[in-house]
């Protein structure tokens, strides 16, 4: 049977751009696969023989011969596709960012995709593609909090330094109070974890009481000195403070705390006249998450409390107590990375 295919013959500098085309990593993928069915076909393998190699059909082959011997290695780019041209006008899509832009007002708060393309005539998969393109996330929303502390910038400067640059022969400690720790028991015994299942519980619970846990963090070790008390008053945080010295007997204490009216009673102020060694480092008002326990007590909450089951508060004490005496088989110390001028400039709001 007569071959009426046309044949290819290349020039050099036609292969050596065929070649580079196959080659190259940039190149996209249907281009080099283009380039690689031409030189086959240059090499005088048969139509057949190279959608074989190349995964392509017969009649394909047949098309890539015909747009490279009329078009050149132009021929070889991606054609336009058919179907209908986007429907969805600059105008429109400039409607929708700005709409979502403000409150939607009718008692809600912000727009789902759904609402909104029901506002503006259009799919909600097409509110949600011009979402994507300019980078909006009205279901999210993040919190923030300016320190109108007069003194925020020293006592930033203060604790900061206590962590970056702890003083020679002291203990600095990160001290304050977890309030509230319920002892949640499950309505039902909760189901245990099965390969395709994850551990299940019940949503509704009974509440058997509270307890409140002091703890200090040693800020160079990761070891976490801990009491739970029936309450959280002046008298209670004395009586931490009493445990915190006789575990670091004849050592300096600086102690990093927040602004609670517990930490300034009168009681308080005197037992420090009477222990000189310890001394107190307050954080801004309003800047508790300065304080480095507060770490431990999200690990301790997402770790030992949260998906646990106590029919009493003693139960729940010696749970939070086992996990303190875990920790400190092998305590973690958190490394505070930040300068205080990082955190003055997000932390303080100046007035002009």
């Amino acid at each position: 049977m007569a071959n009426h295919s046309r044949p290819i013959v290349l020039g050099e500098a036609n292969r050596i751009e065929l070649e580079r085309l196959q080659r190259s990593p940039s190149v996209p993928a249907g281009v080099s696969r283009r380039a690689h069915v031409v030189l086959l076909l240059a090499d005088k393998v048969f139509g057949a023989e190279v959608a074989r190699m190349t995964g392509y059909t017969v009649v394909q082959v047949s098309r890539l011969r015909r747009r490279f011997v009329e078009e050149g290695i132009a021929g070889l780019g991606d054609k336009p596709r058919s179907g209908r041209p986007p429907s969805i006008t600059a105008r429109k899509r400039a409607q929708v960012v700005a709409k979502t832009l403000k409150p939607p007002g009718d008692g809600l708060t912000h727009w789902s995709s759904r609402e909104l393309a029901t506002e503006v005539g259009v799919s909600h998969s097409t509110v949600h593609r011009i979402w994507k393109a300019h980078d909006l996330q009205p279901h999210r929303v993040e919190t923030f909090k300016f320190s109108t502390d007069p003194d925020a910038e020293e006592k930033i400067h203060d604790v900061v330094g206590l962590y970056l640059n702890p003083p020679a022969n002291a203990v600095v400690l990160s001290v304050d109070e977890k309030t509230q720790i319920q002892a949640l028991n499950r309505t039902q015994p909760i189901l245990p974890l099965r390969p395709g299942l994850p551990a299940r519980q019940t949503h509704d619970y009974q509440r058997n009481g509270l307890t409140s846990l002091y703890a200090a963090l040693e800020v160079a070790s990761g070891a976490i000195v801990g009491e739970c008390s029936k309450r959280h008053t002046g008298a209670d945080f004395l009586r931490f403070l009493n445990v915190l010295s006789r575990h670091y007997r004849k050592r300096s204490l600086h102690v990093i705390l927040d602004n609670s009216s517990t930490h300034k009673t009168p009681e308080i102020q005197a037992w420090l006249e009477a222990h000189p060694r310890v001394h107190f480092h307050f954080t801004p008002t309003g800047a508790s998450w300065l304080n480095m326990v507060e770490a431990w007590f999200s690990i301790l909450t997402r770790k030992s409390v949260r998906r646990g089951s106590f029919d009493t508060v003693r139960a729940l004490v010696k749970h939070i107590q086992r996990y303190i005496d875990r920790w400190n088989e092998n305590p973690t110390p958190f490394v505070w990375t930040r300068e205080p001028a990082d955190i003055i400039k997000k932390a303080i709001r100046r007035t002009r």
